[in-house]
């Protein structure tokens, strides 16, 4: 037989490799085709014997008993492996995986659904922003979801209770078995106590009110690390530039800013409340060069401290030399703002493990998982130092 173009097997077409074993069917012959790499492609084509078709082959995807042929063992087993059942010996259950790694096979959710009346796919109900903590969050929940074996469907919902409740409408119409909720607004969750959710869930919370399991950062004490790190340096004029009071972070990163300044029992100027933007940022630096009553910021994120800093550029107001300026996030350009930001470190990975896997581990019937709040990382770079001269001073 010539490999390189195929060859002709009871009515089956066998191409560049081995040929692999194909017997007659009532209607139709299966036959598979084996590449040098190993990979295999199931073909479906009509055997009616000598008047047969001659239309061109139909190509569908492996399915779970070509993975068993091919494994040696029954298609329960190959089941049993996909389930993560204990009973299989290590030694099957590694050749069951190569064999569906070579061959590209992909269990049919919907069909696994019926059997197991578990669809695995935990919903996530996320407000509508495209800011980097909720927007990162999400990846993060999604890439430790795929590791323990589930999918998303995701719900982008207007914070007011209509669209909240179409929303977990939407999620528990596709059967999802729990819910994630990342959303900003501290009405949002008293929307979802009220609709008394039958569901699983966890929120990315930080307002620790105890009413439903939730994972965060602290950011109370993120704010408090920040506003300590200014005082240590010297710093006993610094503002804040804080985010919308709406939402549940920049109010706790309010809250921990004034509670440094006063246990420190500095003067206390008044919080600016900004909306997380560098444009912001930028408006506030402006009016601020023209007072220069301080000698520190701390903002509410990263990206108001890049507009600050851009217009303390223009308005001729060295940082750190005249100003020194905190973030929080650490988002990944952070490191390479002009100083390079002292900022707060989120670990928004963490964030994605420990939900996906309190949901699991609840969903699995081995209770709760791990719940405490996630320390922050205070990052130091070279927007902070000692505080220079005050105009006036």
């Amino acid at each position: 037989m010539d490999h390189a173009k195929g060859a002709q097997y009871f009515g089956c077409t066998v191409m560049t490799g081995e040929l692999a074993p194909a017997k007659r069917l009532d209607a139709q012959a299966v036959c598979i085709m084996v590449s040098h790499r190993a990979h295999v492609n199931v073909h479906i084509q009509a055997n009616d014997g000598p008047g047969m078709s001659t239309e061109p082959e139909k190509l569908r995807a492996p399915n779970i008993r070509d993975v068993a042929r091919l494994a040696g063992v029954s298609y329960q087993t190959v089941s049993r492996v996909l389930n993560n059942s204990e009973s299989i010996k290590p030694s099957t259950r590694q050749r069951v995986l190569e064999v569906i790694d070579e061959v590209g096979y992909r269990p049919n959710q919907a069909a696994r659904a019926l059997v197991t009346s578990r669809t695995r796919t935990i919903g996530v109900l996320s407000g509508l922003t495209s800011h980097y903590g909720p927007t990162t969050a999400v990846h993060a929940i999604e890439l430790a979801a795929r590791e323990a074996g589930y999918r998303l469907s995701i719900s982008n919902t207007e914070s007011d209770y209509e669209s909240i409740r179409a929303g977990l409408d939407q999620l528990t119409g596709q059967a999802v078995e729990a819910i994630i909720v990342i959303a900003p607004q501290v009405r949002v969750y008293d929307a979802i106590d009220d609709l008394a959710l039958t569901l699983p869930f966890v929120t990315l919370d930080s307002t620790g009110r105890g009413r439903h399991h939730s994972i965060s950062v602290d950011q109370y004490a993120g704010a408090r690390m920040a506003t300590r790190h200014l005082i240590e340096l010297g710093h006993t004029e610094i503002v804040h530039v804080a985010g919308p009071q709406d939402w549940i972070e920049a109010d706790a990163r309010m809250q921990g800013f004034l509670r440094e300044i006063n246990d420190a029992d500095l003067y206390t100027h008044p919080p600016i409340l900004g909306d997380w933007t560098a444009q912001f940022g930028y408006h506030a630096g402006r009016e601020l060069a023209r007072e220069r009553d301080f000698t520190a910021v701390f903002c509410g994120n990263d990206q108001m401290a890049l507009g600050l800093m851009h217009a303390f550029y223009d308005g001729s107001v060295s940082v750190p030399g005249d100003v020194s300026v905190v973030g929080f996030d650490d988002i990944p350009d952070s490191a390479h703002f002009l100083p390079p930001l002292t900022t707060v470190r989120q670990d928004f990975a963490e964030i994605g493990r420990r939900s996906v896997a309190l949901l699991v581990r609840e969903l699995d019937g081995f209770g709760d998982a791990d719940q405490r709040q996630i320390a922050p990382e205070m990052i130091i770079r070279k927007s902070t130092s000692a505080p220079g001269r005050m105009p006036g001073h």
